[in-house]
Order: structure tokens, then C-alpha cells, then sequence
């Protein structure tokens, strides 16, 4: 009897492999068999997931949740009678290569762009704009399939989506995975559609797919809004923010600032000479210099508080994106943040947090089943040993996300040290104990690391882009695959004389019955349906004559050679074959 599992109309594929008690690895690979590309943070549907199921031959019957069970509506912050109107918090998304990022620097008109690696945003950055004498915050959130959990956190912190679509090249993956999380999120969205000013064009067909993924433009009769617009020409661009400012206006949106502060941690990193740093956004209440914070396991005096722009701020109010100094130590990639009475409740309050994380890490529910199946893949499990460093904590954590979904039944990625800031002579250190290699993204190594590293023959890449950081564990993995070994018959022979038998050679005589026999070639000695040895044919005769190869139906004299003797009788088959160790990949 199938086994019945409740699933959200979207799930994550690490969240479906857990509940199918199945290796993500094995998951990805259905997927990718289907036509379908995700990510371990990647969201597919309910019809997808059943097709999944359904190709892995599990007995298991997937039922979607009820609706209001798989699709909780987003929830709109109480707030007092006092309340006062505050900035929209926008989420730009997009595909790849959609212009999100230049369009982005047309409404600031700066150029970002040119300084991404790879002209791909590489973790969320926010700013204000002004409009008409308002403003708007702006969360740019990365375009790479390997920054999916950054991307869902901008949906869950803001108010609006703008969607970006190149209108010459339309909806792509990442445009729907966008769409999913706007959705998850409960939030407005706005289609900007890009690229006007290029040749091939095509809004409608735009509209179209949209039309598809159930998105449905107000002039076809739904309510979604499309901007034509050209981050290139900055047409559209004005239209744009005032759509913004519409939408804003139709919400309501407000939040009380005689409240102590709140608000959510959307970047944190280690800087030299400024310890830890964290990009914040505020939620509601005012933040001020001196205000002690209190961040998941970790606190702060906000020792500066700047703009993201590196002014100086004398306070900051809701919707306000925050560059906040002063933590004990790097906060965690998406914590909230709350401002307390006095450094003595800020420091126990964390203390707490931290010991209950620490006790709620390593707690495992699983069964019996799946430990015995962990345990016997660990026996045979060839693994890549990694030190990962990189620049922001939300990069750390989508690096190490990424790199744990290339697991395979055969080899994995085990992560021995991770870290925020530059890499250390105790990362090297680590390294050369570990076996492990060193990768860093967006960090520098100072000359006497490098120095230290090359002294003890640890190996450290950098990186600025991150699909060539995971390109290369994939080709590290895949030196790590055992190699196939590779068959492949070429004759069989029916013996019908044996005229010498040695105790490491034999000479015999016969015919070719099927395909040819060559020479060198390996050889089986069949007896009925047993195997009884496996020799090395070392010399063919056609008559008299020495012959490189025997076809099928012709006579022929043939040698072999064993590491034990062979006792070949009348009858017994030799079948040649040539076997080849041939690389695998991942």
C-alpha cells in the first residue's frame, strides 16, 4: 500500500528529498532528467513533484496541502493608530542577463554593473531613491541560479516585486522562480519589461508568458501592471517609480516609530579595521547610535550607523537600508534584529539564542531505514575536503548550499571550515591538517598567507563569480568518481582441438562462431554457462600464418596465456573481449 505524503503547492527540492527520505543528489538528477534545473533551494510545484515521484517508481502518493495550509497569505504588520506612512521596500528580480542590475543604475544612475564580477549581482545590496519628494528603498538581489535563498529572502522582506523580463528574449526559469517568490511572499508585483530599445522587441509575447505562469497584465484583463522600459535609454524609468509610488499608496503602508527599533540583518561581513559589519534594514522604531541590538547570537552597541551610501546617520526609521558597526561578532544572514534596554539584557539575550541554537544543531529525526542508508554510504563515500571564506555571510551560505547539492551516492563535499573576511593562517593551518583546499569568494589573502599557503602546500582559489567556483568543485568531485570499467565483447571461439598445454599456456584450434578474435585482446573461458578463467590471447594462426584477426566461420589457431593453469576441454567457448578504464563525470 502506497505510502500518502502532504506537500505545499511549491516546495523546496531539499525539502522534497526529505520527505521522500531520498539523497537530494538523486532528486536533482530525476529533475534534471525531466528537463527540469534546480537548485537544493529551488522551488518546483506539486505536478512536477508528482511526475518525480512517479519516474523514481516510489510508492508514495503525493496530496496537495490544504490551500490555506500551502499558501499562507502574507500578513500584514499590526500597527498603532500613531502609525506614520513610510517608503515602499522593493525587490528587483530577474533572470540572468535581463538588465535587472543596469536598470537598477538608471534609476540611481550609477554604474554598478561594471563592477559586478561577471556582470552578475553577487549578493543583496539596498539604497533609497527620491521621487516626487519621496522615497523608495531598493533591494537588488543576485541573478545566479546559485543565489536562490538570497533571492527568496528579498521576496520575504519587501513590499513590491518588480519582475525584469528582457522583452527580446522573454520568461526564463529564473523569471518564474522570481514569480514563486513573490508569490510565497504574498506581495505586489510589477513586470518592468527591459530592453525596449533592442531590435526583436516583443512586450506581447512577454505578456504572453506571463499569461502562462498565471500572471495575468491589466490590459488582458488581470492585475498585474507592465512598464515598458529601457535601462539603456532610461525611458520608462519615471514611469516606473510612479507605478511604485501607486502601488505604495493602494497598501497603506505604515509603521509606528515609538517602538523600540526592529528590523531584519540582510548582509553581514568582517571588514579590516571596522570588525563586524552588518547591512540591516529597519523594520519600524527609530535606530540610533548607542542603541544596544541584539541580532540572533550576537549583539551590538551600534557603534556608526551610516546609509548604505556611507553617510552618516543620526537615526533611522522604517524602510531605512543601514550599514550598522559595533557586533561582538559576524550576525547570521537573515536574523532579525531588535534594540534593547542596556548592554547587560543585549549580552544575555544573545547568550540565550546562541546556546539554543547550539543545543538545536545536530538533532536529527530520522529512522532507522535512513541511518543504516546514510552509514552505508559513508562506507563508501570518496569526499572533497573544503575551507570556504567569502566576503558576506548571505554569500557563505549560498556558496556552501550550492556546493552541497553536487553530492552524489559516490562522492560529496564535506565543508571542514567556513568563515566571513579575508583568508588567515589559521584557515592554511586547517587546510594542511585536513587535507582540504581553500576557497575564497570575494576575500583577498594578504601576501604572507599566500606566502604560508605555497610553504605548505595548500592549495587556495579565489573567486569573484560563482559559477566558476562551483564549475571547479564539480571537475574536483569528479576526479574523486571511481572509474568505470568498460567491456566490450569482440568474438567467441568454439574449441576443437587443444595441441599444448603448459601451466601458463595453452595452444589450441577452433572456429569463430560470432563476431572476430584479435590479438592482443583479453578472453573468457566458458565451460556450459560457467566461467571457469580469464586469459590474455597472445597469437593468432590462420593455417600456417600468423593473422592480426579471425572473422566469423573461419578456422584458426589460437594462444593464450593464464596466471593459472588452464584445463581447456573440446567444447569450451573463448569469448574475446577488450576491457578499458574510462573516466567518469559528475
Amino acid at each position: 500500500m502506497a505510502t500518502t505524503i502532504e506537500i505545499d503547492e511549491m516546495i523546496t527540492v531539499g525539502n522534497l528529498a526529505e520527505q521522500l527520505m531520498l539523497p537530494v543528489s538523486k532528486v536533482i538528477t530525476e529533475l534534471m532528467k525531466n528537463g527540469v534545473m534546480a537548485t537544493v533551494n529551488e522551488r518546483i510545484d506539486f505536478d512536477t513533484a508528482q511526475i518525480i515521484v512517479g519516474e523514481m517508481g516510489l510508492e508514495i502518493e503525493l496530496m496537495r496541502k490544504k490551500q490555506e495550509e500551502a499558501t499562507p497569505h502574507r500578513e500584514k504588520k499590526v500597527v498603532s493608530d500613531q502609525a506614520i506612512s513610510r517608503p515602499p521596500v522593493v525587490a528587483v528580480m530577474g533572470h540572468v542577463d535581463h538588465g535587472k542590475t543596469s536598470l537598477l543604475d538608471a534609476i540611481r544612475a550609477e554604474q554598478v554593473a561594471k563592477g559586478e564580477a561577471g556582470g552578475i549581482t553577487q549578493h543583496i545590496s539596498a539604497y533609497q531613491v527620491e521621487r516626487k519628494e519621496r522615497l523608495i528603498t531598493f533591494l537588488d538581489t543576485p541573478g545566479h541560479e546559485a543565489f536562490a535563498a538570497l533571492r527568496e529572502h528579498g521576496a520575504q522582506l519587501t513590499d513590491l516585486v518588480i519582475i525584469v523580463v528582457a522583452a527580446d528574449d522573454g520568461v526564463k526559469p529564473q523569471t518564474i522562480e522570481a514569480i514563486r517568490f513573490a508569490r510565497k511572499a504574498g506581495v505586489k508585483m510589477i513586470v518592468a519589461i527591459n530592453k525596449m530599445d533592442k531590435e526583436g522587441a516583443n512586450p506581447d509575447l512577454v505578456k504572453q508568458q506571463l499569461a502562462e505562469q498565471e500572471l495575468l497584465v491589466e490590459e488582458w484583463g488581470g492585475d498585474v501592471v507592465t512598464v515598458p522600459v529601457s535601462a539603456k535609454t532610461g525611458k520608462g524609468v519615471d514611469d516606473l517609480l510612479d507605478m511604485v509610488l501607486l502601488v505604495a499608496d493602494v497598501e497603506d503602508l505604515r509603521a509606528d516609530l515609538d517602538v523600540p527599533a526592529r528590523g531584519l540583518i540582510i548582509e553581514a561581513h568582517m571588514e579590516q579595521g571596522r570588525g563586524p559589519v552588518a547591512e540591516a534594514l529597519v523594520e519600524a522604531g527609530k535606530l540610533k547610535p548607542g542603541d544596544f541590538i541584539v541580532a540572533g547570537g550576537t549583539y551590538a552597541r551600534v557603534r556608526n550607523l551610516e546609509s548604505t551610501s556611507k553617510k552618516p546617520l543620526k537615526e533611522a526609521t522604517a524602510s531605512t537600508p543601514v550599514v550598522i558597526t559595533g557586533f561582538k561578532a559576524v550576525p547570521e544572514f537573515g536574523n532579525e534584529f531588535v534594540v534593547v534596554k542596556d548592554e547587560k539584557i543585549a549580552r544575555s539575550t544573545a547568550a540565550a539564542a546562541a546556546t539554543e541554537l547550539k543545543n538545536g544543531a545536530g538533532k536529527l529525526d530520522i529512522s532507522s531505514n535512513e541511518l543504516i542508508r546514510i552509514i552505508n554510504r559513508s562506507n563508501k563515500l570518496n569526499e572533497l575536503n573544503l575551507i570556504i571564506k567569502a566576503d558576506v555571510q548571505g554569500s557563505l551560505t549560498s556558496v556552501i548550499d550550492s556546493l552541497k547539492a553536487l553530492d552524489t551516492d559516490e562522492v560529496a563535499v564535506r565543508v571542514v571550515g567556513s568563515g566571513v573576511g579575508p583568508i588567515t593562517d589559521n584557515d592554511v593551518r586547517m587546510a594542511q591538517t585536513s587535507d582540504a583546499i581553500i576557497y575564497g569568494f570575494n576575500v583577498d589573502m594578504p601576501s604572507n598567507i599566500k606566502h604560508q599557503a605555497s610553504r605548505d602546500r595548500v592549495t587556495v582559489q579565489l573567486y569573484r563569480v560563482i559559477y566558476e567556483l562551483i564549475d571547479d568543485t564539480r571537475a574536483e568531485l569528479t576526479k574523486l568518481l571511481p572509474p568505470e570499467i568498460v567491456e566490450t565483447p569482440l568474438g567467441r571461439l568454439v574449441v576443437k582441438g587443444i595441441f599444448k598445454t603448459s601451466k601458463t599456456e595453452v595452444i589450441c584450434g577452433g572456429e569463430v562462431t560470432k563476431g572476430k578474435l584479435v590479438t592482443p585482446a583479453l578472453a573468457k573461458i566458458i565451460r556450459g554457462k560457467e566461467e571457469i578463467a580469464e586469459v590474455e590471447i597472445t597469437n593468432l594462426k590462420r593455417g600456417p600464418q600468423d593473422a592480426k584477426e579471425v572473422f566469423e566461420s573461419e578456422m584458426c589457431g589460437l594462444s593464450f596465456k593464464s596466471n593459472s593453469r588452464v584445463d581447456l576441454e573440446e567444447g569450451d567457448h573463448i569469448e574475446a573481449f577488450t576491457r578499458e578504464t574510462v573516466a567518469r563525470n559528475l
